[in-house]
């Protein structure tokens, strides 16, 4: 008897997931090789984002992958593990670091490359249509995804940027990209603001050279440039004073300022020059 195929939507849906999450393994898998060149010492290297060190960056990483894996594996299990990780009112980085209990970072890197891999087997394995919880609004499989694929591409400029490694890009940025024109409304609305109007027309051009545009265009309003650049104003991990953006309109002006395409309370970008590697110029990339 052969196997029930799915059909219709069920089936798009189902290869549009693993697209996703092939997108998440090669994501990790180019962190992977820049953890793979570390020394001992390298791991108590102080980054530029809030004086973590790389231990601290792939401690966050590893955290957020249990906390995704947990999610994956039943909503109550994550709400008891959220609760106990807001106990105390201790930041992520001691929490992590006091959850991992001293283990050195090349074992770290073991153990964050080995559950990052289970979680990505979880997630091609699920519904598609699954709403899972997070710390925001719930998601469907392929934005969690989407949403671990972002925070591993943004946290790897800390170590990318002590080390001063290039980095290669792929279309793949495609999916952080959206991610960051999407919660255009999430930006404001986190902060307590009005969403303003009208929506900035975005125009980036990939790494492959193709051009990607979203909303409809509008005579004041607009963003263009390097998709680089625009998914790390998004994931601030650099001011937009920083990038050679294109910024028109009060709207985008505002946006761009502030943007924040990830969960959690509302965040401020880097001060303008600070996450700049120093000798690479503008932008780093």
């Amino acid at each position: 008897m052969s196997e029930t195929q799915p059909t219709g939507s069920e089936g798009s849906d189902r290869e549009a997931l693993a697209a996703q999450v092939a997108d998440l393994r090669e994501e990790a898998a180019a962190l992977d090789a820049v953890l793979a060149t570390l020394g001992r010492d390298d791991w108590e290297r102080v980054t530029a984002f809030k004086d973590w060190t790389v231990y601290d960056v792939v401690a966050h990483l590893h955290l957020s992958d249990h906390l995704a894996m947990t999610a994956l594996e039943g909503e109550a299990d994550f709400r008891r593990l959220l609760k106990d990780m807001s106990a105390g009112g201790a930041s992520m980085a001691v929490y992590a670091r006091r959850w991992l209990a001293g283990v050195p970072g090349e074992a770290l890197h073991g153990r964050w490359r080995e559950l990052l891999d289970s979680l990505c087997n979880g997630l091609a394995a699920t519904d598609p249509n699954r709403r899972l919880p997070w710390v925001g609004p719930p998601m469907k499989p392929r934005m969690f995804a989407t949403a671990r694929q972002m925070e591993t591409w943004a946290h790897g400029w800390e170590i990318h940027d002590l080390l001063g490694l290039p980095r290669q890009h792929t279309d793949r940025l495609r999916n952080i990209a959206t991610i960051g024109v999407r919660t255009f409304g999430w930006t404001f609305q986190n902060r307590g603001e009005p969403v303003p109007e009208p929506i900035p027309h975005v125009r980036l051009t990939a790494p492959s050279g193709a051009v990607w545009e979203w909303n409809a265009e509008t005579a004041s309003d607009r963003v263009a440039g390097d998709a680089v650049e625009f998914c790390q104003v998004v994931t601030q991990v650099r001011n937009v004073a920083d990038t050679h953006l294109e910024v028109h309109g009060p709207v985008a002006r505002r946006w761009m300022s502030v943007a924040q395409c990830f969960a959690g309370p509302p965040a401020d970008p880097p001060a303008p020059g600070s996450r700049v590697p120093a000798g690479t110029g503008l932008p780093a990339g």
